[in-house]
């Protein structure tokens, strides 16, 4: 992870610092769709209908992530019964699909969730994905995301999308937000 540059995994003290100081802030997480939860591949069958594969550990950190009390939501361009589907297996209630502009939502997301765009991260791999990436309080780029994203982003992935950077990005918010611990003994500790 990089803050404000273009290698992933290529941090300064400062950098490191100033990125947790954000990730500390963060209550709402959004993710782009293709590209960041899948590895941006579209398949089709041939009576056309679309699937999309999504990392199982990504899931596991949003669930993490949301059981600690961090909101996650969706926002995409693309609509799709396999994005619904994957929502509603992992209780994502907030999720703007079919966007256009993804700018232009924040400021519903604001109003429907009462997160001010300070606490709120973005989540992105490719050019429609950098207006909301400016106006929120953390911006992230998968690593293998567009060079104009990865150039504008506060923190870049190790992982790329599809490939556990969801997850990434979910295991930093927690331990940036001091849950990290608590989790870890649960399953270390065996704990109910």
């Amino acid at each position: 992870m990089t803050l404000s540059g273009p290698t992933p995994g290529g941090e300064t003290a400062h950098s490191t610092s100033a990125k947790n100081e954000k990730l500390k802030e963060i209550r709402l997480l959004l993710l782009d769709v293709d590209g960041v939860m899948t590895d941006g591949r579209i398949t089709y069958t041939e009576a056309g209908v679309e699937s999309k594969s999504f990392n199982v550990k990504d899931g596991l950190g949003i669930r993490l992530a949301m059981d600690a009390g961090i909101r996650v939501g969706i926002v995409t361009a693309r609509t799709s019964e396999a994005l619904r589907h994957r929502c509603r297996n992992l209780a994502i209630d907030l999720v703007f699909d079919g966007v256009k502009n993804k700018r232009a939502v924040l400021d519903d997301i604001v109003a429907t969730t009462g997160v001010s765009a300070h606490q709120i991260a973005f989540m992105g791999d490719d050019l429609q994905d950098l207006p909301l990436m400016r106006c929120v309080g953390l911006s992230v780029a998968v690593a293998d995301a567009h060079d104009l994203l990865i150039e504008h982003a506060d923190m870049v992935t190790i992982r790329r999308g599809g490939h556990g950077a969801v997850r990434e990005v979910c295991e930093s918010l927690l331990k940036a937000q001091g849950a990290w611990e608590r989790i870890m003994d649960r399953y270390v500790n065996d704990e109910k």
